[in-house]
Parts: C-alpha cells; sequence; structure tokens
C-alpha cells in the first residue's frame, strides 16, 4: 500500500482523534494520503491537522493507482464515498465513528490494528452489486450519477395519498403494488431501508436483490427476493403529478408518466474485510442475535 484517500462528513468534525491517528499510521509506513478537500479544509479550520496534504474533490481526481479509500463517518458516509471512486476499483475500508454499521465495520478502537492487517495482507475483498437507474423519459439529474450501492427507491410525493408501482420482471406482468412507495434493494441495502420495511436480510455475496413495498394497501404484498440478472421496469400511476427517485441519499423528483428501468449496474464496489471482521460478527452484534436481552432482575 503506498497511496490511499480519504473521506470524512464535510459539514462537521466528529472523528479529530481518529484522524489524527490514521494519518499518523499511515504516515509510519510511509503511505501518502490524498484528502477530500472539503473535509480537508475543516480539518486545516479546526487546526487538526500538523502538516499540508494533497486533496481530491472529484472522481476525476482518483484513479486506480490509489490502493484503498478510507472513510470515516457511518455507513452513509461511505454510500458518498462511492460517487467519488464509481467503477475505479478502489477498496474501500469504512471506520465507523459513530454507531455500529453494516458497512462502517471498524471500531475507532482498531484503527491501528486493521491498518496493521491490511498491510501484512491479513483480509479479504467483498464485490459489493449495485443498481443502475434509466428512465424515458431522461433525468438529468442522473446522467452522471445513475447508480446505487444500497437501493432504488419509489415513493409518493406531498400527499397521503397512496401511489401504484406497476412492476414487471424481465418484460413480464409481476403485479401493481398499491403502497407509499417501492424498495429495490441490493444484498448490501437489504440491511437498510428494506430492512426497516420488514425485507430479508441478504448475504452481501448472494446473487439477489429484494423488492420491498412500502406500507402497502394489498395486505398480500410481500418482500420478494430475485435473481440480479433480472431487468426490472417500473410504471407510476399517481394522484399527483410527481413522485420521487432516489438513489441511496441522492433524491429527485419526476414526473409521473416517467417510466423507470432498473438493473444490475455493470461494475461492483469492493470492501475490505480485515481479519478480526466479518459479515455475521456485525450482524450478530447489530442485531443482538444469540443474546439474551431479557432484564435477570425482573425473572
Amino acid at each position: 500500500m503506498k497511496k490511499v484517500a480519504i473521506y470524512g462528513q464535510s459539514y462537521s468534525i466528529s472523528a479529530e482523534k481518529e484522524i489524527q491517528i490514521l494519518l499518523k499510521v499511515l504516515q509510519q509506513h510511509n503511505i501518502v494520503s490524498f484528502i477530500e478537500k472539503k473535509f480537508y479544509d475543516l480539518l486545516v479550520q479546526g487546526n487538526i491537522l500538523d502538516k499540508k496534504y494533497p486533496t481530491f474533490s472529484h472522481f476525476s481526481d482518483l484513479n486506480s493507482s490509489f490502493d484503498v479509500l478510507f472513510t470515516l463517518g457511518g455507513d452513509g458516509t461511505i454510500l458518498r464515498a462511492v460517487t467519488y471512486i464509481r467503477d475505479l476499483d478502489i477498496p474501500i475500508l469504512g471506520i465507523n465513528t459513530g454507531r455500529l454499521g453494516f458497512l462502517a465495520t471498524i471500531n475507532k478502537t482498531a484503527i491501528v490494528e486493521s491498518v496493521n492487517l491490511i498491510l501484512n495482507g491479513d483480509y479479504s475483498i467483498q464485490e459489493r452489486t449495485l443498481l443502475s437507474v434509466k428512465t424515458s423519459p431522461e433525468t438529468a439529474t442522473f446522467a452522471e450519477l445513475n447508480f446505487a450501492l444500497n437501493e432504488v427507491t419509489i415513493a409518493r410525493k406531498n400527499t397521503t395519498s397512496m401511489i401504484g408501482v406497476k412492476t414487471c420482471l424481465n418484460e413480464e406482468y409481476l403485479t401493481n403494488y398499491w403502497a407509499d412507495g417501492l424498495i429495490i434493494a441490493t444484498p448490501t441495502g437489504s440491511t437498510g431501508y428494506s430492512l426497516s420495511c420488514n425485507g430479508p436480510v441478504i448475504s452481501p455475496d448472494s446473487k439477489n436483490l429484494v423488492i420491498t413495498p412500502i406500507a402497502p394497501h394489498n395486505l398480500n404484498a410481500r418482500p420478494m427476493v430475485i435473481a440480479d440478472d433480472t431487468q426490472i421496469k417500473l410504471t407510476i400511476d399517481s394522484r399527483e403529478k410527481d413522485f420521487l427517485i432516489s438513489l441511496d441519499s441522492r433524491i429527485t423528483t419526476v414526473a409521473k408518466n416517467t417510466v423507470v428501468y432498473i438493473e444490475k449496474a455493470s461494475f461492483t464496489i469492493k470492501s475490505i474485510i480485515p481479519k478480526n471482521q466479518s459479515f455475521l460478527q456485525t450482524l450478530r452484534t447489530k442485531l443482538l442475535w444469540g443474546e439474551d436481552t431479557r432484564n435477570e432482575t425482573n425473572l
């Protein structure tokens, strides 16, 4: 590892100690660190850095010569970082500075240990599927960033009325979901918004997607797991003239006559898993599986 990129929240400093630890251990190993420009400016304003660092501010500033992209924050930070690396095949390692996440799994107390594991080759690479979106007519907002790591969501806008989402899989009609919206989630996104809407947990290496309705009116509508090479077509019926499409945290308003096409993206995101971490370990910790949460004093 010779050169890395570092991305953090640009609106507040919540990881002052962690960024200092990370930069110190990287410097000890003579690794060149590039910091995202807005985050770097915030660190400079807070007098947190002891020297100048090179910066990046756009996808075009990065290339395949970067060995790792470190993120400091939570899962949302990783979702935003993905827009910088796109199809460059730069692996991501998320350092969690808040609550435990499913993506940012490195505890802030284990930064040095995790970096050393990577330097020693004690890690694995997990490839994560993304979704790509096309609309007819075209939506300018998604002209460049038309992909999502977690999910693509269709939702109603500014109304209490439900919307109908006519869903076709590989050009065959499935059903018309009458609901507040519909989530198309990747295995990575199965532990996000989809999970909160009673969707299943899917292992990150599964070759599947999940369709999860949001508060469906037809109560027999249930989440459905499909193959990840399925082509999905969504047509919206609504009393309102507009509806919302969100790709992870990026959201836009489109006219209700817009047809949405969703399929697996042509590239993947590579997630670094140090030997001291695993998806099942994170799942057990996050969901408290296998733990007795009863208050023994009440037994």
